[in-house]
């Protein structure tokens, strides 16, 4: 795409339609056929419906499982918001390169295989095996408590950056379910500022602990995040602004997979707190794209809940996670392929001779 063309972004989002509900009685129908009583599988045949949607089919096919970590570096990192420095962004890249991270072991357990890109780290990757997706459109924002974060060209270049890794996946290999992680120290401040915006929800019903941080930098930080939105004044109803002024590159680049997924027909999982703020962006600028959405766990970062509920996404589980990575978005897959398996392998009725229910009498 060249700098600064938003007309191209445009018609991408253009192309994204809902997913199609010709499918939905014909897999609820299947779903009342098997063996159990009807509805008793509760939010497990909601899913199940959702997907047979989304595919296309009676009987999807979760084959080709991938996870992408988009990994970048803050300037508002450098404002004393997070416990760890900025170095850490680098060295759990080659982590998750090397495969020693918690995402790595998650998606060997679920059966899927980790994409990691850079959309921004403040260093150079070595990559001798050459299986990281370089993508970086700088080396780190600036400080978005001084000025916006990133000018909108490169915002609007990191959507981009987003579609086309997982456009060039989906074109190798056809995806069957998209699974987002992060990485990027100081990025549940920018996430925060974002949710904040859009939501008009105020930084201190938005903003978490992150990395763990105690109370006195948890006030600061929530000033640091108030500071950027007076400064700035992002606009609400231009989410390229808001990614432009308080966002990250990586934010932007999972923006550009959630939209991407959608235009695809492929359903996408995300993970926490900085996976739903991109959600956000990606469904102000493409609310079709919420029909492919699926949020796996509510974060311990309160912020995550308040961006969900914007939505109107329902988390699957809550189990006290904050992690990101894409650790929660594998578990999300391994539910979603359970519903899945259970529409496609369960007995009926009529081939495991169970009797079905029997009508009340008037």
């Amino acid at each position: 795409m060249k700098p600064g063309n938003t007309h191209e972004l445009a018609d991408i989002i253009a192309a994204v339609r809902p997913p199609r509900d010709t499918l939905m009685a014909q897999a609820l129908a299947r779903l009342d056929n098997l063996t159990k009583p009807r509805g008793s599988l509760g939010r497990l045949e909601e899913i199940a419906v959702r997907i047979a949607c989304i595919a296309g089919r009676i009987d999807p096919q979760l084959a080709n499982k991938v996870v992408f970590t988009m990994a970048a570096d803050h300037g508002v990192a450098d404002e004393n918001v997070s416990l760890y420095p900025k170095a850490v962004t680098e060295q759990m890249v080659y982590n998750f390169l090397r495969g020693g991270a918690a995402v790595n072991v998650l998606a060997r357990h679920a059966g899927a295989r980790v994409v990691v890109v850079d959309m921004g780290v403040a260093a150079d990757i070595a990559d001798p095996g050459g299986t990281l997706a370089i993508r970086k459109i700088a080396y780190g924002t600036a400080s978005m408590t001084k000025g916006p974060a990133m000018t909108r060209d490169e915002a609007i270049r990191a959507i981009r950056a987003g579609f086309e890794v997982v456009a060039e996946e989906h074109a190798r290999r056809p995806i069957d379910i998209v699974a987002l992680g992060d990485m990027g120290i100081a990025n549940t401040t920018a996430s925060s500022a974002i949710v904040s915006c859009i939501t008009a929800l105020p930084p201190e019903e938005t903003t978490g602990r992150g990395t763990g941080i105690d109370d006195e930098r948890l006030a600061w930080k929530i000033g640091e995040i108030e500071t950027a939105l007076d400064i700035n004044r992002p606009d609400p109803a231009d989410p390229i602004d808001v990614l432009a002024k308080v966002g990250g590159f990586e934010i932007g680049g999972l923006a550009g997979a959630v939209i991407c997924a959608a235009k695809s027909g492929v359903p996408v999982v995300i993970d926490g707190f900085i996976t739903a703020a991109a959600a956000l962006i990606a469904v102000e600028l493409c609310p079709a794209a919420k029909g492919y959405l699926f949020a796996s766990h509510n974060s311990v970062e309160k912020g995550h809940l308040a961006a969900l509920n914007w939505m109107g996404i329902e988390p699957l589980f809550d189990l006290e996670m904050r992690l990101g990575e894409g650790t929660g978005a594998c578990l999300g897959i391994g539910i979603i392929e359970a519903a899945v398996k259970l529409m496609n392998e369960m007995a009926t009725f009529e081939s495991a001779g169970v009797s079905r229910e029997t009508p009340s009498e008037s």
